[in-house]
């Protein structure tokens, strides 16, 4: 069984036991985390969300949190004497998948209720 999940504005597809490298996410080494937004759940019996799965979640453990390769970012116009040189590393959390829960199936839709808060003439002011 496999997952898509969303975070840090990526998608990434994981299965349980995978390990993936994110943008940062708070936490310390070892504590588990869920990823709630699961936008689609594979396997037999496939569930795709509109966005996203109701229920659905994946929880998984943090590894590391590591800092990215070191990117350069050099600008330059010629003849002008203008040279701007920044550095930026990504600061990165490596999560190992550890199960993918799937109550989407088993709940049932919500049954829809009249309201009670509005009066049976309507919601409209009368002045």
């Amino acid at each position: 069984m496999f997952a898509i999940v969303r975070t840090g504005g990526k998608q990434y597809r994981v299965g349980v036991g995978d390990q993936i490298v994110v943008e940062r996410l708070a936490g310390d080494v070892g504590q588990e985390i869920s990823l709630g937004d699961v936008l689609a759940i594979g396997g037999d019996s496939p569930v795709i969300g509109a966005p996203t799965v109701p229920e659905a979640s994946v929880l998984a453990r943090i590894v590391q949190q590591p800092r990215g390769t070191k990117v350069i970012v050099f600008k330059k116009k010629r003849r002008k004497n203008y040279r701007r040189k920044r550095g930026h590393r990504q600061e990165l959390t490596v999560l190992k998948i550890v199960t993918i829960n799937r109550t989407a199936q088993t709940a049932t839709p919500p049954e829809s209720s009249p309201e009670t808060d509005s009066e049976p003439g309507g919601s409209e002011a009368t002045a």
